[in-house]
């Protein structure tokens, strides 16, 4: 079979030949484009022939067989391209009939000279195999290798052999013949498979193509689970189970699962040289089937990349198989195939119609014109130029939104530290590894069961054997026992063991300890639980995700009109390329994917979004940090902290001095309602004994036997909370431990907001001193003088910075992005327009540092820049970050200005303070709104009547000309191509969007706040009873955005970042560039060499990876940014 380049074909006036079988109610006429049953008997055929013997040459035709079932030659893709195919003026289509297929012998089937012949279910192959042998016409799809196609077995193989990526795989054969290809090993977050592991999450797939039930596993850490893939039924292509447990019967092929951002991307080849790419929405994701008004499955036509484009050549020649579609992972920056489908159209795409028409037509023409004598040559036409709409006007386009967000509302944190000796523990240390870094992290299921058990074993032998020598503390032991035997089953989201070696054993703070202590090594073990993510916490980040939405610009069609639906109409479409990051732990990636759920109207389990869309794992560093490892400067820090805070007298001068060199006014209002520290922590201690009697009455009442508290917590749990917190806050020397405060107030806060049914007294009290005690503690622990503060941020977030920079620095698109395909785009009037979205959702300790490395590390001088001075005096105004605390910044483009000008680039920052407090009333620090007039502009503030619509010209863009009005709550919007099951809500408003003027416009103008203020209304809503959210607790809402300054260049945050990172403490030791020991590697995109690493000197001088991940798509553009610094890339060369 030989394979032709598409080149156009010419066509003649009269009517196509077009022969098909018809149906008993038919008749074929030449109204129909003289469509007639190939069986029938033909009028005039004497005429015909006579007219033959005169011009043979004239109307010698080339016929072109279509042998399937009837439901596939007859669908509309099919009746389309045979359409265009007819009008070759020497083709011939004829259409074999189903009866005749299925009933006669291949020697009375119709004669054709080439063949189109593809297998489906109820298609006769061996039939059409014997047709071929006998009669040897041109194919266009190879027979034989359709076999191979219904195996998956055989697809992986060829595939493999030619070279071309695909997932890691193991083959699960169950035939009692070959019994060494059926070992199976199940464990509860792996599956072993002939010797190969895979770790959930895996997809298994039945090794027969027609069997569609694929089923994708999930881990315990990510809930477990699976969502089991089937053709489509109506609007759903998957659904959720809580089964975990693999299949037991029937032959597997089980691979690993490739996050691919919640998007799959099919292949259609017509030759080797013609590809076309449609992204549609993953059926894993959610499951809901994206259909527009008439009912079709939503997909998009994408750009497929140089390295893509040869993978469908390779896919074409070794299956054999000019027309066929294939299903490529775009993930970790790579392109992997996962399934060959054969004989495949596009759907509703005339552009493609034309093209595999053309491809087809001259193929045929070009293999059978010489052989047939026809005098027939390849036309030539002008090339189609691809168009990509560019902005006009003043206007500024959003390129690029970070967004680095603090976890939701979580249960309180608890921890228990215990210095341990025994051998097992020494062996369970060894067993996972602990040895070659020091530090050890237990949280699969697997490994918290091994230390229950040891934990059983010792306080076994301390009870048959008193005298026995066991150095744990019995207390301790049974603590541990208590806490991993709670719930009754293991999940690493809400409880993990972390071993630290310690060479010398554990340092001890009194001379008596010192007397006693033992020489030689041992290891800290510390035990966390709690700080799980409360259903309050997923409605909140939910919400979040949708107040998001406004920032984007307004969509078209069924979107417009809707505050936020820009966004689903930007995502939908696939221009949209999102990221999302979270830290390791569990509060943290379900807060991410709760988000997620809201911003893109997904629908459905937390799970399947959290494992396709949340990447976490093997960021070192970039999200995470060992809280229990303080820096130098930290410890200094805690150190004098503690002795101001032990002082028994007024607050002096000097301690304000001290505690608050930078005159915060949230510091010095704490300082005030505290007075006296230590008087302060009496009266903490006393509310604490008397909160502590109260609940032991309420237990002792037989009417609270069976109270159940919020998130399915008992008055036993409740007590143990703060039962521990008593013994811990106050020590046997009478003095306070003020590390202990946070834990206080954050358990006050929680059973403030979420047990208040239990009518407990003084709680208020208790809240509002804990809190002002916090206000101090929490974040002067961060550094109390700018050097401090500084010292400490680089030391959380280095790796982030460097991320955010890049995320801001990149001028070129990604080729792995999808990138809409301007020629086949119908209905997107702006497909070159790309949005970046970069999330990072991390916990407290990394939001306080970014905002001190903004604040103190000298982005504007607050004395020459108004803005900067309000926004600095509204965050020391600022006492807490609460939960879903915000910081984000915003990149426009001006696409009129010159690329190498600094006002081609135009970058935002703004902040929210998170979740309000219950008690915070209306003493509050209120900034400026979202994007208000600088004020070096405010005389120059724009007449509403100048704001250019273009809407008309360009529907994608939308702009703000009234203040958005939304609802308490905020809409529900009803996405009807997203297919969501929000509730449909027609809010009064105009279109959103976020292309502003260039000029600032005030925010009775311009103004996104207005629409936040709804929707995170400052005032509890009641939480909704709703799937996936238990009982009812008041749901605090979240402060609206507000504007720290927005009018920096990006060359001007570029060179702030750059600086921030260059005048890193020699103490950190700054993140550098270093080539690995692999030089030469071969990088996705082609090009040879010298892989990069980014690699961190710890304080022990020990180096350690840091901001590299096995997540190829942050590695890619780790190396993107590497290589764009060695090529001397100017920053503003070219959009970004």
């Amino acid at each position: 079979m030989s394979h032709f380049e598409c080149r156009p074909g010419t066509g003649r006036g009269g009517l196509p030949r077009f022969l098909v079988g018809c149906d008993d109610d038919e008749s074929p006429g030449s109204e129909d484009g003289g469509m007639r049953s190939d069986s029938e008997p033909r009028d005039g055929e004497e005429e015909e022939e006579e007219e033959e013997e005169e011009d043979p040459s004239s109307e010698r035709q080339v016929v072109v067989g279509i042998c399937s079932m009837m439901k596939k030659s007859k669908s509309k893709p099919m009746t389309q391209i045979l359409e265009r195919l007819c009008k070759f003026e020497y083709i011939t289509v004829v259409i074999f009939p189903e009866e005749v297929i299925l009933s006669e012998p291949v020697d009375k089937w119709p004669l054709c000279d080439c063949l189109i012949s593809f297998h489906s279910k109820g298609f006769p192959l061996d039939k059409a195999v014997s047709y071929v042998q006998l009669r040897s016409p041109l194919l266009i799809n190879d027979l034989n290798m359709q076999y191979f196609i219904q195996d998956r077995r055989e697809v992986y193989r060829i595939l493999q052999e030619e070279g071309i990526d695909l997932p890691r795989y193991a083959v699960l054969n169950r035939d009692p013949d070959r019994p060494e290809e059926c070992n199976l090993v199940e464990c509860e977050d792996h599956v072993e498979v002939n010797g190969e592991v895979f770790h959930k999450p895996f997809v298994e797939k039945p090794v027969c193509a027609e069997d569609h039930n694929v089923y994708i596993y999930y881990p315990t850490s990510a809930g477990g689970g699976s969502q089991r893939l089937f053709r489509k039924i109506g609007s759903r292509s998957s659904v959720y189970s809580p089964e975990s447990s693999v299949r037991k019967t029937g032959s597997y092929i089980y691979e690993e699962f490739m996050p691919t951002d919640g998007t799959d991307v099919k292949v259609y080849t017509v030759g080797p040289d013609y590809a076309h790419a449609e992204a549609r929405k993953s059926p894993a994701l959610d499951g809901k089937v994206e259909r527009d008004s008439e009912g079709k499955e939503i997909r998009y036509p994408v750009m497929l990349t140089a390295m893509e484009k040869l993978v469908a050549r390779k896919v074409c020649l070794a299956f054999k198989q000019t027309v066929c579609g294939f299903d490529l992972l775009r993930a970790n920056g790579h392109s992997f195939v996962c399934d060959v489908n054969g004989f495949s159209f596009v759907k509703n795409s005339m552009k493609y119609y034309d093209d595999c028409a053309k491809v087809l037509g001259n193929m045929v023409m070009r293999e059978l014109a010489p052989q047939l004598h026809i005098p027939w040559s390849i036309p030539m036409e002008a090339e189609d130029i691809p168009i990509v709409p560019t902005t006009s006007g003043s206007m500024m386009e959003l390129r690029c939104v970070i967004a680095v967000v603090r976890h939701g509302d979580r249960t309180p944190k608890q921890k228990m530290k215990m210095e341990v000796r025994n051998a097992m523990f020494f062996d369970l240390f060894e067993k996972y590894g602990g040895y070659k870094s020091g530090k050890l992290k237990l949280k699969k299921p697997k490994q918290l069961q091994e230390v229950l058990d040891i934990a059983r074993q010792l306080l076994l032998e301390l009870v048959q054997h008193n005298d026995c020598e066991i150095e744990e503390k019995k207390s301790k032991l049974e603590q541990l026992k208590t806490v991993l035997e709670m719930y009754g089953h293991f999940s690493g989201i809400n409880r993990k063991v972390q071993l630290t070696y310690l060479p010398n054993g554990q340092p001890k703070a009194s001379s008596e300890e010192e007397d006693s202590q033992r020489e030689g090594p041992s290891l800290l073990l510390v035990l966390k639980w709690g700080g799980e993510l409360t259903p309050a916490g997923r409605v909140q980040a939910e919400e979040l995700g949708r107040a998001f939405r406004c920032m984007y610009p307004g969509g078209q069609g069924d979107y417009a009109g809707f505050p936020g639906c820009g966004l689903l109409r930007l995502h939908s479409t696939y221009r949209h390329d999102l990221k999302i990051y979270a830290s390791d732990e569990g509060r943290v990636q379900m807060t991410a994917a709760a988000f997620a759920k809201g911003l893109l109207a997904l629908e459905g389990e937390l799970t399947p979004i959290l494992v396709q869309m949340v990447k976490s794992a093997n960021m070192n560093g970039l999200l995470d940090s060992d809280s229990d490892s303080l820096t130098d400067c930290q410890q200094r820090v805690k150190t004098r902290l503690h002795e101001i805070m032990q002082k028994d007298r007024i607050f002096s001068e000097e301690d304000y001095q001290k505690l608050a060199p930078s005159c915060s006014l949230s510091l010095v209002n704490s300082m005030k309602i505290i007075s006296n520290p230590v008087s302060t922590c009496d009266k903490v201690y006393t509310l604490i004994q008397s909160l502590t009697r109260q609940i032991r009455k309420r237990l002792e009442d037989p009417k609270s036997a069976d109270l159940q508290l919020y998130h399915s917590e008992t008055l036993e749990l409740m007590l143990q909370r703060w039962s521990k917190l008593e013994r811990d806050f106050r020590t046997k020397s009478g003095r306070y431990d003020i590390s202990k405060i946070p834990d206080i107030y954050d358990c006050i806060k929680y059973d403030t907001q979420h047990n208040a049914s239990l009518g407990l007294e003084d709680t208020l009290e208790l809240l509002r001193l804990s809190r002002a005690l916090a206000d101090i503690i929490i974040p002067q622990e961060y550094g109390i003088n700018r050097e401090e503060k500084l010292d400490i941020a680089y030391a959380y977030c280095l790796p982030l910075v460097k991320k955010i920079q890049l995320d801001l620095q990149r001028t070129h698109e990604d080729e792995a992005v999808n990138k809409l395909h301007p020629l086949y785009s119908r209905g997107v009037m702006s497909p070159g327009r790309h949005v970046r979205t970069r999330l990072y959702f991390t916990s407290e300790s990394h939001v306080h540092s970014l905002l001190s490395i903004f604040r103190y590390g000298g982005l504007l001088n607050e004395e020459k820049d108004e803005q900067w001075k309000q926004a600095m005096d509204y965050l020391n105004a600022v006492s807490e970050l609460n939960y879903m605390t915000q910081i984000v910044i915003m990149l426009y483009e001006d696409n009129n200005k010159d690329p190498s000008s600094e006002e081609r680039f135009h970058v935002e920052l703004h902040f929210s303070p998170g979740v309000k407090g219950c008690e915070e009333g209306d003493n509050v620090p209120m900034g400026f709104g979202f994007r208000p007039a600088s004020s070096e502009n405010k005389e120059k503030q724009t007449d509403p009547g100048s704001l250019e619509d273009l809407s008309q010209d360009e529907p994608d863009r939308a702009v703000l000309i009234e203040p958005i009005s939304m609802q308490k709550r905020s809409p529900l919007i009803r996405n009807r191509k997203a297919g969501s099951m929000e509730q449909r809500h027609v809010p009064q408003c105009s279109a959103s969007g976020s292309v502003v003027k260039i000029r600032h416009v005030t925010p009775q103008r311009l103004s996104v706040c207005s629409c936040w203020r709804r929707v995170l209304d400052a005032r509890c809503f009641v939480c909704r009873l709703a799937a996936g959210f238990e009982g009812c607790s008041m749901v605090p809402s979240i402060y609206p955005l507000e504007t720290l300054h927005n009018s920096l260049s990006l060359k001007q945050v570029d060179e702030f970042l750059t600086s921030s990172v260059s005048s890193t403490p020699s103490s950190l030791c700054p993140v550098r560039l270093q080539e690995s020991a692999v030089p030469g590697q071969l990088c996705p995109r082609g090009i040879c060499f010298h892989a990069l690493t980014c690699t961190q000197t710890t304080a022990s001088g020990v180096s350690s990876a840091s901001n590299t991940q096995t997540d190829g798509t942050y590695q890619e553009e780790v190396h993107a940014h590497a290589v764009k610094t060695s090529t001397k890339v100017g920053l503003f060369a070219c959009p970004i």
